[in-house]
């Protein structure tokens, strides 16, 4: 997994955060996307959340204004990673539909 470091965007002062998360197939990353991508944030305006599937790779950006909200939103979301990860270690890997 690679993040970057949370730096403040000099155009908009927001705050932001990256990760990429690898899977060993396309298929586990879209299965994962599609788990992770309905928990929209509970707060409006103060952070934005985009999750994209490269190849295998799940791609996570946040933007947000504050750093506890930022803090907030990366901490859960990252143990519902975990969450579904552990699920699709224990289950294997999706079956194609």
């Amino acid at each position: 997994m690679a993040a970057t470091d949370g730096e403040r965007n000099p155009e908009t002062g927001r705050l932001e955060f990256s990760v990429e998360v690898p899977f060993p197939s396309a298929r586990e990353a879209t299965v994962a996307l599609r788990s992770l991508a309905p928990d929209a944030e509970p707060r409006k305006g103060g952070i934005s959340k985009q999750l994209a599937v490269t190849g295998s790779t799940l791609s996570v950006r946040w933007s947000a204004e504050e750093a506890r909200i930022l803090r907030v939103s990366v901490s859960s979301f990252l143990d519902h990673l975990a969450l579904v990860a552990e699920t699709m270690e224990m289950f294997g890997p999706p079956v194609s539909q």
